[in-house]
């Protein structure tokens, strides 16, 4: 089995705070409120939505790393 670097645990948390953002949105959605914690911290808080678009850049980019990885991993066995 190939050793998990510090690169995948990384991309892996950015995925799962991803995933837990996107759930989030979609819950406020139907409560009717904005509870996207990237737009919230990013654009609201700091007035950055450049700084938003590279959260969700480096984001999306850990996603495809994971989709490399578990294919490297699932490869190995």
């Amino acid at each position: 089995m190939n050793e998990v670097k510090y690169l995948d645990w990384a991309t892996l948390t950015l995925v799962v705070l991803g995933a837990v953002n996107w759930g989030l949105e979609g819950l406020g959605t139907f409560a009717q409120k904005n509870l996207n914690i990237v737009e919230i911290l990013l654009t609201q808080e700091l007035g950055s939505p450049e700084a938003e678009a590279v959260v969700y850049l480096v984001i999306g980019l850990s996603g495809l790393y994971q989709i490399y990885f578990g294919y490297e991993l699932y490869d190995s066995e």
